[in-house]
């Protein structure tokens, strides 16, 4: 498995890049569009971005990043990107809608249970770059440049979940995502999609019980706060797609282009570390600050739920057809290897 770029070739970008770029670049100001709000993995990620470009770049590019909410929801993000109103963005579940074959992240039980060998493998040149992946996101107007897993996905509930049954018509946040809907609808609960910025006040109204997040966002949102208990399955982690407008992506100088890619392989790394270092802490300020109860499924309870995600493959296979079954095919393929 070949990372996408490695390492060695991200440290000699920082050489050559940092002493000796060209003069040819004009000056240029991108536009980031977040779908998470200042201090969240996606904002740390932007930041190091936007000082690495400018670094590489004498100065010549300057990243403007717009956490969530300055543009829109976050379809407005992905309108936006696609549109060429902005140059950069992520994208994570909601953007099954736009790229249908994204939605590949949202299944359940697909990667290791090591976070480290997901994010490499997801990164890897025979995934990131493969023909399928590439032109899933181009076919659409997008330019794909790094997958960055962001965490756990979490379960935060009001009761104690730890099988199938107990998840019994509970209604359960998700995003606007199929994948999604099947999957909890395999489990039992009741799926309910709402916007990101509405799930507070929808668990303190009882419109839902029950919310998805990664434990960073978890704190951040305060969700804690009108939640009982944070269940740990480990079914999947949260995904976001770091990714351009293909025409501004396709019209960058091939010094542009190589300089892009060398600080998205070097954040591969940086933003792994980042990422379990603030959902370690921010679970710490979770604990510290409320009484919520901390589960940790079993192997055999998670098998319980593996064997209820399995079927959902076919029904992404279904929806998207014969481009995500053989991107699903090579995910598989690529964890099992990594995985032995």
């Amino acid at each position: 498995m070949r990372w996408h770029h490695g390492v060695i070739s991200a440290a000699l970008g920082v050489a050559v890049f940092g002493s000796g770029v060209s003069h040819a670049i004009e000056a240029q100001t991108w536009r980031f569009g977040l779908e998470e709000i200042e201090g969240s993995v996606q904002y740390e990620y932007g930041a190091r971005f936007a000082e690495l470009m400018e670094e590489r770049t004498d100065g010549a590019v300057t990243v403007q990043l717009f956490p969530y909410g300055q543009i829109g929801g976050l379809t407005d993000i992905y309108d936006a990107v696609q549109s060429g109103a902005i140059q950069l963005a992520f994208g994570s579940g909601f953007l099954g809608g736009t790229v249908p074959e994204s939605q590949l992240f949202s299944l359940n039980f697909i990667l290791t249970d090591d976070e480290w060998t997901n994010t490499q493998v997801l990164n890897s040149d025979e995934f990131l770059k493969s023909e399928d992946f590439q032109g899933a996101f181009r076919d659409r107007d997008l330019h794909p440049l790094a997958v960055v897993p962001e965490g756990w996905q979490v379960w935060g509930l009001q009761e104690e979940v730890r099988t199938p049954e107990d998840f019994s018509g509970i209604a359960i946040r998700t995003m606007d995502n199929r994948l999604l809907r099947e999957t909890y609808q395999a489990y039992g609960a009741d799926p309910t999609t709402m916007e990101y910025g509405e799930i507070y006040s929808g668990l303190q109204l009882g419109q839902i019980e029950g919310n998805i997040q990664p434990v960073f966002a978890h704190e951040e949102m305060s969700f804690y706060e009108v939640q009982d208990y944070l269940v740990f399955a480990n079914q999947a982690q949260f995904i976001a797609t770091f990714m351009g407008n293909r025409d501004w992506y396709d019209g960058l100088s091939d010094e542009l282009k190589e300089i892009v890619e060398d600080v998205a392989a070097e954040l591969v790394e940086y933003i792994h570390e980042v990422q379990v270092e603030l959902n370690e802490e921010r679970l710490d300020t979770i604990k510290e600050n409320s009484d919520i109860q901390i589960v940790e499924l079993t192997a055999e309870e998670r098998e319980a739920f593996r064997e209820l995600s399995v079927p959902v493959r076919d029904t992404f296979v279904d929806m998207v057809g014969e481009r995500g079954e053989r991107l699903l095919d090579l995910l598989l393929e690529l964890v099992e290897d990594a995985d032995s």
